[in-house]
């Protein structure tokens, strides 16, 4: 599963659901724009990004 796809499992939980995604996950794609969030490739290389920035 790619950030892409955790990201929009996460984005239609139920309300109820304890499911998580980590917080840079998180913030990367909030980051993007509405539109962008859509886009798998543009969703992927801004979590590469944060991911590799959380790891420093």
């Amino acid at each position: 599963m790619d950030a892409f796809d955790q990201w929009w499992a996460w984005a239609q939980k139920p309300r109820d659901s304890s499911m998580t995604i980590p917080s840079w996950l998180h913030e990367a794609v909030i980051m993007l724009a509405p539109e962008e969030r859509r886009d798998r490739a543009k969703v992927n290389a801004a979590a590469k990004e944060a991911e590799a920035r959380d790891e420093v």
